[in-house]
C-alpha cells in the first residue's frame, strides 16, 4: 500500500508538472508574435524574417535562441540599412519544425539553409553566425560559396563542455522525453537569470534582453533542438577542424576578450591562426554575447572588416 500511494503521488506530481509544462509553452507561444513568413524545405517548415534591400547578409542564431535575439540586439534594423537580411529559425527554434527523420549536425542544417536560400534566390551570402551558428555558417562555408564569412563567438574545437548535463538530456531517447516534457523546462526557468549572466559576462545583461521570450525557448519541443545541438557539437567541430585551413573566404572572428562561457583564446584566436587572411577582432568588456554588448563593432565586421580592428 505504501508503494502504491508513493507511486499514485509520483505520478500525480508529473502530470501536474506536465500540464504545467504545456500551459506556460502554449502560452508563450500565444503571446508570441509571429515576425516573418515561412517556407517549406525537404519536409521542414522554416520560419524566416526578411528586412532591407541590397547584398543578403543571412543571420544564424545559437543554441537555444531564435531570431529574437537579432532583433533584440538590434543587429536586424542596423544592417537592414545596407543589406537584404534574412534572419531564419533554426530547425527546431523558433517557429520552425524539426523532423525526426534525420540527424540534425551543423552540415545537414547547413545543407537545409543551402536550400532554402536557394528557394529565396540567394546563392552567395554574407554569412554571420553567432556561437553554434557560428558552426553551421563554418560548415555551410566549407560547402557553399559565400561572398564573406563572420563568425562570432564560436565553438571551433573539441574539449569538455561544462553545460552539456544540462542541456543534453531532454534530446536522450524516451528518458528525454519525460524530462522535456516536466521538470526540464521548469529547471531551465529557474536558471534563467543565472543563465544570462553567464552569456553577457562581465558586462551586465541588457535591460531590453528582458523580453527575450524565455518560455518559447523552453519549450519541450525546443529543448529537445537545444540538446540535439549540444550533443552534435562536440562531433561535429572534431570532423570539421581538420578542414578549417582549406577556407578561401573573407573571414572575420570576433569575439568578447572575456567570454567566460567559450573562450577565446581557445577558439577564437586559434582559427584565426589556421584560417589563411582571416581578421580577428576581440571586444575588450565584452562576454559571449557579443552582438549585444558591441553592436557596431559587429556591424563593421560585417561592412568594413578592417576598420573594425581599430576598436
Amino acid at each position: 500500500m505504501e508503494r502504491t500511494r508513493i507511486f499514485a503521488g509520483a505520478a500525480a506530481a508529473l502530470g501536474a508538472t506536465t500540464a504545467y509544462v504545456h500551459y506556460k509553452s502554449a502560452a508563450a507561444e500565444r503571446a508570441h508574435r509571429v515576425r516573418g513568413k515561412f517556407i517549406d524545405v525537404d519536409g521542414v517548415r522554416l520560419h524566416y524574417l526578411e528586412r532591407g534591400a541590397g547584398q543578403p547578409l543571412v543571420l544564424v542564431h545559437g543554441v537555444g535562441s531564435m531570431i529574437d535575439d537579432f532583433l533584440l540586439a538590434g543587429l536586424v534594423t542596423r544592417a537592414a540599412e545596407r543589406y537584404r537580411v534574412i534572419a531564419i529559425d533554426r530547425p527546431g527554434y523558433g517557429r520552425s519544425t524539426r523532423p525526426h527523420d534525420r540527424r540534425w549536425t551543423p552540415a545537414a542544417q547547413a545543407e537545409l539553409l543551402h536550400r532554402a536560400l536557394a528557394r529565396l534566390h540567394i546563392y552567395a551570402p554574407v554569412l554571420f553566425g553567432h556561437s553554434f551558428g557560428a558552426t553551421v555558417a563554418m560548415a555551410y562555408a566549407l560547402q557553399y560559396p559565400v561572398a564573406r564569412l563572420v563568425l562570432a563567438s564560436g565553438y571551433y574545437y573539441p574539449g569538455v563542455r561544462l553545460d552539456a548535463p544540462l542541456l543534453v538530456p531532454p534530446a536522450i531517447p524516451l528518458a528525454g522525453t519525460l524530462l522535456r516534457h516536466t521538470v526540464s523546462p521548469i529547471i531551465g526557468r529557474l536558471l534563467w537569470p543565472a543563465w544570462r549572466r553567464v552569456i553577457f559576462s562581465p558586462a551586465p545583461v541588457p535591460r531590453r534582453f528582458r523580453a527575450f521570450p524565455a518560455w518559447l525557448a523552453l519549450r519541450p519541443s525546443q529543448l529537445r533542438a537545444t540538446g540535439e545541438d549540444a550533443a552534435w557539437l562536440v562531433p561535429a567541430v572534431a570532423e570539421m577542424a581538420p578542414q578549417y585551413s582549406r577556407l578561401r573566404v573573407p573571414t572575420t572572428i570576433i569575439a568578447g576578450a572575456d567570454d567566460r562561457y567559450v573562450s577565446a583564446r581557445a577558439h577564437s584566436m586559434r582559427l584565426h591562426g589556421e584560417i589563411g587572411g582571416s581578421e580577428l577582432v576581440l571586444v575588450p568588456g565584452a562576454g559571449h554575447m557579443v552582438h549585444h554588448v558591441a553592436a557596431p563593432a559587429v556591424m563593421q565586421t560585417i561592412d568594413e572588416p578592417r576598420a573594425a580592428l581599430g576598436i
